[in-house]
């Protein structure tokens, strides 16, 4: 008997799963048994962040319609598709899918029984739909592979590259033939930047968080005194998040104004004051609250494989921005208005095919373009402008903190308002259209052709935190929260270039932004409101930090004569999630995978939306795949006991 240790049990880890069970019948005979070992201190399926033992409050930034755990018909893997729910079909027809067993929490039990495709569920109920993925996962296993789960940790792992690795868990040992790490988001010491303010806080008994997984530090925020002043410092989904377990979370709560959607908010006296603020100085775009008016664009059109092979057959290293982001503009461009042109025609001054064949001929920068698309979409509130999403508050000065308030709730208002509006549908095109960029980016950031600088700063700070900007936003109800909040006075904008510096004589931060020059605000607290980056060198997991420490993984570093970019990522062979070792030469272990968002291949979310080949399945195949081919041509006197 052969013997397989998956490290974490979460998402990742049940994605493997699901995909052995696809592959076994193919790759694994029926007379060569496997014994799964699945190693998790948090429950199987859901893992540390969607595990439910945490705040009803916290939810999913994406429609129930839209989560789904299995491959289906648009799905270009090696292996077998096997097609299941979403989370919205699974939520209305439970005792349809094998198997089946009644969701334990009643409150749970009665959303999922509610749950419509377009509602954005609460946590729990993803781990609801995460716990009975993995019980189907190992159903689907043939008679001879069998599971056992240990809510456990692993401490080390060690042995030969050519022998059966020793996995060391708390108070026990496995042996094992192969060990994947599918570890999921993971914690890393905070970054030495954030020590002045650690120290900062502890010489003035102030409170300071950094970076930190919501679900985690709901415990650690009661220090935060009703009406203390503090700041937040980032405004995307932890900065939501945290408001929410301020707010109502401290038994606050909204109720309909009658106005449309407008809400407002009742506070309970225990909230302290918020004060918000980034580089861009506005949250992230909401996720749309609808569905695509017109046929699906036809994706990808301009970033396919035939111009990722054209760009990296040039000579040199690459720029990101340089040499893929037009055609990866163009890409997103398309499918806005695709959108448009189907679905809302009555807005465009030219025929579909007209506007199209004069598209194809022009790149996205250029003036000849700029021209068609001025001619072709008469209001500009319709065209897609890339660089002012990006930064919404370039070159604005208002010269009152009020004024600024008032801005930003115009703002606020606007967007909540466009992304719940069919109206606006080419935004949702323009969003599908951004997610297709994923089948060819991994293709670009593993080529090792992209300068040092293009991949930190391009790629790692630029290009992740825009895809987040306009395509990971909350829901649209949080905006509208967000705005009772501010007219509550709760919340306060403290606009976009956030400086937070310290004032040692008053023990306190003072926070500034460049939108209203001179203003500035006082504060006891100081919470960074994003979420942790995971950094090898700093890692506290203890079989990533024990594998670091002993010379057997390695970082990902990416040099040039100019320029070396540490990632903090663990580096692993693209085609099958191998990890490079040093101890061979920087060769792929034969024994050791890792998947998930530490590692190089930098990936997406465990789970994707339908229908969209996502990256992260198409790994897991891969993964799959090799591990039991790897497996089964083990000679049978090389099989761990």
């Amino acid at each position: 008997m052969s013997t397989l240790v998956i490290v974490g049990a979460g998402p990742r880890g049940t994605g493997v799963l699901e995909r052995i069970a696809a592959n076994a019948a193919e790759l694994l005979p029926a007379d060569r048994p496997l014994a799964i070992h699945l190693v998790d201190p948090y429950p199987p399926g859901a893992g540390r962040v969607w595990r439910h033992d945490q705040s009803p409050l916290l939810r999913m930034n994406s429609m129930a319609e839209d989560v789904t755990m299995f491959t289906d018909e648009r799905s270009t893997l090696e292996g077998p598709v096997r097609p299941g729910p979403s989370l919205a079909e699974w939520a209305v027809r439970q005792r349809e899918f094998a198997p089946y067993r009644p969701v334990a929490d009643p409150a749970v039990r009665a959303e999922l029984d509610a749950l419509a495709p377009t509602d954005f569920p609460t946590r729990r109920a993803q781990s609801a739909y995460l716990d009975w993925v993995f019980r189907r996962a190992v159903a689907d296993l043939p008679p001879h592979i069998g599971v056992t789960v240990h809510r456990d940790t692993v401490r080390r792992i060690d042995g030969p590259a050519d022998g059966p690795q020793t996995v060391h868990l708390g108070d026990r040992t496995l042996t094992a033939d192969h060990v994947v790490l599918t570890l999921g988001h993971l914690d890393s010491a905070p970054h030495p930047r954030h020590d002045a303010d650690a120290e900062f806080a502890a010489r003035h008994g102030r409170f300071h968080l950094p970076p930190a997984y919501s679900a985690d530090v709901a415990a650690e925020l009661a220090a935060i005194a009703p009406g203390e002043q503090v700041v937040l410092r980032g405004l995307g989904l932890a900065s939501v998040d945290l408001v929410a377990l301020l707010t109502e979370g401290r038994g606050g709560r909204f109720e309909p104004t009658g106005r449309g959607d407008a809400l407002r908010y009742r506070p309970s006296g225990r909230e302290p004051v918020l004060h918000l603020g980034s580089r861009r100085g506005v949250p992230y775009h909401s996720k749309t609250g609808y569905r695509l008016q017109g046929p699906p664009a036809p994706l990808p059109r301009y970033f396919d494989a035939a111009a990722v092979d054209a760009v990296l057959a040039t000579g040199g290293r690459l720029s990101l921005r340089r040499d893929f982001w037009p055609a990866m503009a163009k890409e997103i461009a398309f499918g806005h208005y695709h959108e448009l042109f189907h679905a809302h025609p009555e807005r465009t001054a030219l025929p579909w095919p007209e506007f199209l064949a004069r598209y194809d001929r022009h790149g996205w920068y250029t003036p000849e373009l700029t021209a068609l698309i001025a001619e072709a979409v008469p209001d500009p509130d319709d065209r897609i402008d890339f660089e002012r999403l990006d930064h919404p508050l370039a070159g604005l000065e208002l010269d009152t903190a009020e004024e600024l308030q008032a801005h930003l709730r115009g703002y606020v208002t606007a967007d909540a308002d466009r992304r719940a509006d069919p109206a606006h549908s080419a935004d949702l095109g323009a969003f599908l259209a951004l997610l297709s960029l994923f089948g060819q980016l991994g293709r670009v950031l593993t080529s090792g052709r992209l300068t040092a600088r293009s991949v930190a700063e391009e790629v790692d700070e630029w290009f992740f935190g825009y895809f987040s900007f306009l395509a990971s936003g909350p829901p649209g109800f949080r905006l509208r929260q967000l705005l009772a909040l501010s007219e509550a006075g709760v919340v306060r904008f403290l606009g976009a270039g956030l400086r937070v510096e310290q004032d040692e004589a008053g023990g306190t931060w003072l926070a500034s932004g460049t939108t209203v020059p001179g203003h500035t605000v006082r504060a006891t607290a100081l919470i960074e409101a994003y979420l942790p980056k995971h950094a090898l060198a700093r890692t506290l997991d203890p079989v990533l930090r024990e594998l670091h420490r002993a010379g057997r993984i390695v970082e990902e570093v990416v040099s040039d004569p100019e320029h070396t970019h540490r990632s903090g990522l663990v580096t692993i062979a693209p085609a099958d999630g191998r990890l490079l070792d040093p101890a061979l030469g920087g060769a792929p272990h034969p024994r050791r995978t890792a998947l998930g968002p530490h590692t190089s291949l930098r990936s997406a979310a465990a789970f994707a939306r339908p229908r969209t080949d996502a990256p992260s399945f198409r790994q897991n195949d891969a993964a799959a795949r090799a591990l039991l081919r790897a497996l089964a041509a083990l000679p049978a006197t090389a099989l761990a006991a």
